[in-house]
């Protein structure tokens, strides 16, 4: 028998909605070759432990690193410590240290891949800083990650952000942390839809001239980067920036609104992927790059295209506020007992925000158990007053 609930519609009225989608099974030997694939995981707070969720959140380890280790074994490399894991949006250097030392204990446990972004969001935006603390501080983020047995991912700097007055600013900055690395970087540009305190990175407004002095940058230091994810939402910035990149270095799509044909690419090479969403749609991703492995490019499509409206769904504007669809995702697939985040933000997106990502997860196949889905979206609704 079919099952069904009432959901609101776009207009606010009450609809029947009938699930469609038959739950994704990815198998348990299965792995993907012809793609690097890393996915930004979100953190489960703990709600019995936390007094103050804006300010003090208290992590329930256990939940979280349980979803690490779910996507390890769907074949995914962790992206650790990322904004997925509202890193600087209320998760602080202390905490997200810790996060870094145990899930890279868990990744070499299981074998799995794992790099942490370095930042420098210990620093005082409201202290008068220096280039010299902005580069002390990536370094002593930096060496804390590769202490736990992480790789880096370079992270955008609010601080410097705000400090640099030149492209000149930039440059000497990261090229004295590549300098130190131990071991290639992965260089994360993030737009300002994403984080609005980064305006203007790498010296310009301009994303274009910015994307000029970041490929100058990366052809300096060519030996030290092994890619760039960029997440500015701009496809064909991104096969141009691609294409300009020296020999061998990766391009990481950042852009959740079309990774599905950046990641296939074209005659002239494609994006590998350093994804929020991946966190939603991983079993989808696994199976499709699997398909794409083997030159099933129909069977890819089958699998990716189903995924992008969620994905635009969730990453709408203000598109800071995406996390919250992913970890509602994971409630509503079991992942969680409960739907409570890291500074409150399980109140950013409406009761109708939420019944439009559950129709939409269902079409991609993603609700894992419907008939619990069911269960809490309409828990969901009743507490939010919607009969």
């Amino acid at each position: 028998m079919a099952i069904s609930l009432t959901l609101l519609g776009a207009d606010g009225a009450l609809q029947e909605h009938r699930l469609v989608g038959e739950p994704l099974v990815v198998p348990a030997a299965m792995r993907f070759t012809s793609r690097v694939a890393y996915a930004a995981a979100h953190v489960v707070v703990d709600p019995q432990r936390t007094s103050d969720p804006m300010f003090a959140p208290v992590i329930d380890w256990d939940a979280t690193i349980r979803y690490r280790e779910h996507l390890w074994s769907l074949g995914f490399g962790v992206a650790e410590a990322m904004d997925t894991s509202q890193r600087g949006m209320g998760l602080d250097w202390k905490v997200a240290l810790e996060l870094v030392q145990r899930s890279a204990r868990a990744a070499s446990v299981l074998g799995g891949s794992i790099a942490s972004g370095a930042g420098t969001d210990h620093l005082d935006l409201n202290a008068s800083l220096t280039l010299e603390d902005v580069a002390r501080g990536y370094e002593m983020q930096c060496a804390a990650i590769e202490e736990a047995g992480s790789r880096i991912i370079l992270m955008a700097s609010r601080a410097l952000a705000k400090i640099a007055r030149s492209a000149d600013d930039y440059a000497a900055v990261y090229s004295r942390i590549l300098g130190q690395v131990k071991e290639p970087v992965i260089l994360h540009w993030l737009g300002p839809m994403f984080d609005p305190a980064l305006e203007g990175y790498w010296g310009s407004a301009d994303p274009r001239t910015a994307m000029e002095r970041c490929v100058a940058l990366i052809a300096q230091h060519r030996e030290k980067i092994d890619g760039v994810k960029i997440s500015l939402l701009d496809a064909e910035l991104e096969i141009d920036m691609r294409r300009a990149l020296p020999a061998g270095v990766r391009m990481y799509t950042g852009d959740d609104f079309n990774y599905d044909r950046l990641i296939l690419g074209d005659e002239r090479g494609h994006s590998d992927a350093l994804l929020g969403i991946f966190d939603a749609i991983a079993p989808a991703t696994a199976l499709a790059l699997a398909a794409l492995d083997r030159g099933d490019e129909v069977g890819y499509r089958a699998l990716m295209t189903p995924t992008v409206p969620l994905s635009r769904h969730i990453f709408q504007k203000p598109t800071f506020y995406y996390k919250t669809g992913l970890v509602f995702l994971a409630y509503l697939n079991g992942f969680q007992e409960h739907f409570r985040m890291v500074g409150g933000q399980e109140s950013a997106r409406s009761v109708g925000h939420l019944c439009e990502l559950f129709r939409l997860a269902d079409a991609a196949g993603l609700l894992r158990d419907p008939e619990l889905a069911v269960r809490r979206m309409k828990s969901t609704m009743e507490l939010a007053g919607v009969a």
